[in-house]
């Protein structure tokens, strides 16, 4: 007697179907510490990148552009452009163009984006205690995805 093989086709083993209710769920979690903030998901992770920059960089914070914001989300520069400007709207960074290439517009936090990151401070510790998972398993989540995306933009590479 031979066992019935599983469907490659049924829903429930399919990685994709896997991520994307995933994705769906984890983004309920974020979106009311969110809204306190003013801030959509896509534009908290503008302000992380920022954020992150401003830290790192040492002494007077040198502007980062639209594109290595754009390769930093995996996001192309159509898609960033109306969530930067809506952050410019609401007050939380500048956009210019460079000065020695009109082509390039460069980002910077304002004093209320930087006074902005305080507020979010205690986002992602209110994320793990309300998705109640082990703090080890999501960096375990974090490393295996990490991995993955990286293969999988390998993998369109050699597609495109």
């Amino acid at each position: 007697m031979t066992a019935v093989s599983a469907d490659p086709l049924a829903l429930e083993r399919q990685v994709c179907f896997a991520l994307a209710v995933s994705n769906r769920a984890v983004l309920a979690v974020y979106r009311p510490l969110l809204e306190p903030l003013g801030l959509t998901h896509p534009q908290y992770l503008v302000m992380l990148a920022l954020w992150d920059h401003q830290r790192s960089a040492a002494g007077g914070t040198p502007p980062l552009s639209v594109k290595q914001i754009a390769s930093a989300l995996q996001l192309d520069s159509a898609t960033l452009s109306p969530m930067l400007k809506r952050l410019e709207s609401l007050g939380l960074l500048t956009r210019r163009r460079r000065a020695g290439d009109e082509r390039a517009t460069d980002v910077q936090l304002t004093e209320a984006g930087i006074t902005l990151r305080e507020r979010a401070l205690s986002i992602p510790a209110t994320v793990v205690e309300r998705l109640g998972v082990d703090l080890a398993e999501l960096e375990e989540l974090h490393r295996v995805l990490t991995r993955i995306n990286a293969a999988a933009l390998a993998a369109n590479s050699l597609t495109d």
